[in-house]
């Protein structure tokens, strides 16, 4: 059988952050297999995903990685085509293929042209005079969220992001959490739901967005939002941890228990396990102060 890894084991393995790992798979550069509401991953996953990173470390875009992907398997007449089925090359800020079985020179499948070793040592100056398109302002934001001392410069380039496409959900959700992670709470509010009124059914943004509200104080939209991520995510731990504490807040012991309970169901051994189990036991034997919500994005 197949050795299956989760998102969380992926990302510990490869070593990327999660909103990376979820952006290369809408690009579809990864399919992860979904069961029961969790992606997992395979050797071959694992494989693509190291090729992902090494390139994008070294500053190729993502989507220049798509685009000559997909141009690659429309040449070899497949439907799709796995990345690390494929010897990829760096050539400046794009990529070139050694194609299968051969040892010629890299293919550019793009402009359907051989790269000359000249080429492939171009200086990476001649494309900062070129304007950035909204997908490298989010590769820019991508790499400076995680820090605090540059989560601002994210929150410039995914602003960027949406003045050049307002109708990317991924990016306004990103633009809030790292709104959430400087403490402009408003800002994040609208960012979240900027994203809603594009995409209502997304989960992932209920959840950030239901936590936004629990900490100021909205405790009934936090529970509205909360409980329909909860129902799209079954087993994202986290969001039964944060509606367990909008619950407590309002006075209803009886769900929050069962909100902690379902958070030690999915996450027994977990950071914020110890909380869970010592909040079912004090609200049986009398209310005490709930602890902090735990901050998000944690999946």
């Amino acid at each position: 059988m197949t050795e299956r890894y989760t998102r969380g084991e992926a990302r510990r393995i490869v070593g990327v952050d999660d909103r990376r790992l979820r952006y290369w798979e809408r690009l579809r550069l990864v399919r992860p297999r979904i069961r029961w509401g969790e992606r997992f991953y395979d050797f071959g996953d694992l494989a693509a995903l190291r090729v992902i990173k090494r390139l994008t470390d070294s500053r190729v875009p993502a989507h220049r990685l798509q685009r000559a992907v997909s141009a690659m398997a429309l040449q070899l007449g497949q439907a799709s085509l796995r990345v690390e089925n494929l010897q990829l090359v760096e050539c400046g800020r794009s990529v070139a293929v050694v194609p299968p079985g051969s040892n010629s020179a890299p293919f550019d499948p793009i402009t359907l042209q051989w790269i000359l070793p000249l080429l492939r040592q171009e200086s990476p100056k001649l494309h900062q005079l070129e304007s950035r398109s909204a997908e490298e302002w989010f590769e820019i934001a991508a790499s400076t969220e995680a820090q605090p001392d540059t989560v601002h410069e994210a929150i410039f380039a995914y602003e960027r992001v949406l003045e050049l496409a307002p109708d990317w959900v991924e990016a306004h959700i990103n633009l809030g959490v790292a709104q959430y992670q400087t403490r402009r709470l408003e800002d994040a509010q609208r960012s979240f739901l900027a994203a809603l009124s594009l995409d209502p059914s997304n989960a992932i943004c209920r959840y950030n967005l239901g936590c936004v509200f629990e900490e100021t104080g909205k405790i009934d939209e936090a529970i509205e939002n909360l409980r329909i991520a909860v129902v799209a995510m079954p087993a994202h731990a986290d969001a039964h941890f944060n509606l367990a504490l909008a619950y407590e807040k309002k006075g209803n012991a009886k769900h929050a228990c069962e909100q902690w309970t379902l958070y030690l169901k999915y996450d027994p051994q977990g950071t914020w396990a110890a909380k869970a189990r010592a909040r079912i036991q004090q609200l049986g034997r009398g209310r005490k102060p709930p602890p902090p919500p735990i901050p998000f994005p944690k999946k």
